[in-house]
């Protein structure tokens, strides 16, 4: 089983709705649109209205599964303490930059370094989980070992 934030969740569930209620019904009108042009063989608008509707089932049956296979962990109902998990929020020091960074341990289909949301199976989350707020740690990157200190654990 995958873990999977219930914020990661909502936003899958949110997504399948989405594609069975407005994708789907919209590509299966522009199938029978294209379909009324003539000759299928030589029909762009048709087989392209395939080609999404193929990639919208794939997408819809990805999702089904994921969230069928997944572990939601809300972590509001877990009890805080400075002890990093998944989904707690982590401000680290990176000494490398010299700057304090914030992140969000996720499951890796919910992971977006822009955003601040890492995977828990990434080399950074890897060693964050289950070390303790005022722990330090080095981590092996391109450039060479980057310090970390952990300076906040937030359970949001």
């Amino acid at each position: 089983m995958n873990p999977i934030t219930k914020e990661g969740e909502v936003l899958l569930r949110e997504e399948l709705k989405k594609l069975k209620s407005e994708d789907r019904p919209r590509i299966i009108d522009a199938i029978a649109t294209a379909r009324e042009f003539g000759d299928l063989k030589e029909n762009a608008e048709y087989h392209a209205a395939k080609e999404q509707q193929s990639l919208t089932e794939a997408r819809i049956r990805d999702i089904e599964s994921k969230l069928s296979n997944s572990q939601i962990i809300d972590i509001k109902n877990i009890e805080a303490s400075d002890k990093v998990i998944f989904g707690t929020t982590v401000t680290v020091f990176n000494s490398e930059l010299e700057k304090s960074i914030q992140y969000k341990i996720v499951g890796e289909d919910e992971a977006d370094a822009n955003v601040g949301k890492i995977s828990y199976a990434s080399p950074l989350a890897k060693n964050l989980i289950g070390k303790f707020e005022g722990d330090t740690f080095k981590l092996e990157t391109p450039s060479g070992f980057t310090e970390y200190e952990i300076e906040k654990v937030e359970y949001l």
